[in-house]
């Protein structure tokens, strides 16, 4: 450090106006000290890191300065560089290298104050003798290069297939509510009985679904997809119709 300070001042002042600036204070340095530790050549380990620093420049470069520490670790194993992840992250805080810094997730659940709601019709027995038996839904967001994508989901639980929807890249109200409808249209469409289906979604999903959802269903008819969607604008904890 005195040496690195004595540099620093050499081009304005000298060296030796330095050296004698110092002399009688703790930082005080023997000229022969001085010099004799500028001659010395470099130790095996500054060396090393000199030479892992320009590796992990080139690596971070090479992948548009998103990676972090961890990944270039990662990478200096694939190709062959034994070297310990400290390492990576004292010499990247050295260079004022970072990765791409991660924002938040999106919340999705939204707590509500308990209020009367629908029974459990399914009560944590998420199984189903024949389809159309007993759906569940949910929300869930994907990163991608234009930002968080959200995906709302009804899945029959007999078959384990997607039976309905809907993405957007904002979590607007009605997004759960497509997909229900996308599902309903759907099975419809191939003459199914959903009369005795049972409908279930966790509790707090999506501000529309603020409170858990659970209830047999029937078809819905043109007045019956009205109501419901009037249920939901004054967001009414239980879905019937589903």
């Amino acid at each position: 450090m005195k040496v690195a300070f004595v540099d620093s001042q050499q081009e304005e002042h000298g060296v030796q106006p330095v050296l004698q600036a110092l002399e009688d204070t703790p930082a005080q340095i023997a000229p022969s000290t001085y010099y004799a530790a500028r001659n010395r050549p470099a130790s095996a380990r500054s060396r090393r890191d000199d030479e892992l620093t320009t590796l992990i420049k080139r690596i971070h470069a090479e992948n548009y300065g998103v990676y972090g520490a961890r990944k270039i670790w990662h990478e200096l194993h694939r190709r062959g560089v034994a070297v310990a992840r400290c390492t990576v992250e004292r010499l990247m805080r050295a260079a004022g290298l970072r990765g791409l810094l991660r924002d938040k997730p999106p919340r999705t659940t939204r707590p509500a104050a308990e209020t009367d709601r629908p029974r459990d019709l399914v009560k944590r027995d998420f199984t189903a003798e024949h389809p159309n038996q007993l759906w569940v839904a949910d929300l869930t967001y994907v990163r991608t290069s234009v930002g968080w994508v959200y995906a709302a989901f009804v899945l029959d639980v007999y078959s384990r297939l997607i039976v309905g929807w809907q993405v957007a890249t904002s979590l607007y109200t009605d997004l759960a509510l497509d997909a229900l409808k996308t599902a309903i249209w759907r099975r419809e469409n191939h003459n199914a009985d959903l009369r005795n289906l049972v409908h279930h979604s966790d509790r707090g999903v999506q501000p529309v679904f603020n409170r858990s959802s659970q209830q047999r269903c029937f078809v819905l008819t043109v007045a019956a997809r009205s109501w419901l969607r009037r249920v939901f604008a004054s967001r009414v904890s239980y879905v019937v119709g589903c």
